[in-house]
């Protein structure tokens, strides 16, 4: 079994079809073909399955591809101790809640792109829980999310506090207490989201009863707002970028406290780098928040 091997096994299981693997990794499919045959020799089992003319990965597969994940990552691991004192460089796989990527972000990753032009930078949002998935699974080097992860693979720092805004249309009229949201159309982020827990428990604190339709999209919500449709509650950082299109008021409130972000890594990873550098800026960037 060799690292090429495994390698090559990751592409074909990331794209689904060794033609689509062969340009990734700028190789003839013929001999990821071959590569892959042997290295199901070995291990005695099917690797993938074909469908049409892709492949689907096989239950086997599957349970392979977690170690494959560790055994690469680990790999790179080691290359980056050969270099403790080196300027960050190589690959940085980020992720973030929509809420940090659009209303936090932005000035911090041209800044880190600044001072570290040497790391290749990968970015992308999802929920919190695909983002501790993804982090687990080595997928991720690191995250932002909302919530205090609890997975036994996982480290954390706090990095800021996102205080809360009502947001609504001048024209529904001013919002100055939870009764004024009754018969109202709230939109928010689906189940799970904790922007969305904070609004609902703040609801039913003060027995106000209201249906919530779930958007996965901010730009949405607030295109929804801006035209009148109903209101929502959203990230403060959100509502700074996004109040400048016009026809958003916003609407704080002292028992709406501000919800904890944190970033989080794979603590079995070890040193990286890069990673620690984006880690240290986060924390230095948003520390009076």
């Amino acid at each position: 079994m060799e690292l090429s091997q495994l390698k090559m096994f990751k592409v074909v299981a990331d794209h689904g079809s060794i033609v689509q693997a062969a340009k990734v990794l700028h190789c003839v499919p013929s001999n990821i073909t071959n590569r892959l045959k042997l290295l199901e020799q070995e291990l005695g089992v099917a690797l993938f399955i074909r469908k049409g003319r892709g492949l689907v990965i096989s239950p086997s597969g599957e349970l392979f591809l977690g170690y494959a994940n560790k055994i690469l990552a680990v790999c790179q691991e080691a290359k980056r101790a050969l270099a403790p004192d080196a300027v960050p460089s190589g690959v940085l796989k980020i992720g973030a809640i929509e809420s940090a990527a659009t209303g936090r972000l932005p000035i911090l990753l041209s800044k880190y792109h600044h001072l570290y032009p040497d790391v290749q930078m990968q970015f992308s949002t999802g929920t919190w829980s695909q983002l501790i998935n993804d982090v687990v699974g080595h997928n991720l080097d690191g995250a932002i999310i909302a919530v205090n992860a609890t997975h036994p693979d996982i480290a954390q720092v706090e990095v800021y506090k996102e205080p809360l805004v009502m947001i609504a249309s001048p024209s529904v009229g001013a919002i100055r207490a939870p009764h004024d949201l009754e018969q109202m159309n709230i939109f928010m982020w689906p189940e799970g989201c904790p922007y969305r827990r904070a609004l609902e428990g703040w609801l039913n604190e003060h027995h106000v009863s209201a249906a919530i339709t779930s958007i996965a999209s901010y730009g949405t919500i607030l295109g929804c707002v801006s035209a009148g449709a109903g209101v929502s509650l959203v990230p403060v950082g959100v509502f700074e970028q996004f109040k400048k299109i016009g026809n958003i008021s916003g609407y704080t409130f002292s028992q709406l406290s501000p919800v904890q972000n944190y970033f989080v890594w794979n603590k079995h990873v070890g040193f990286h780098r890069a990673k620690d550098a984006f880690a240290e800026l986060l924390q230095n960037e948003f520390k009076r928040l």
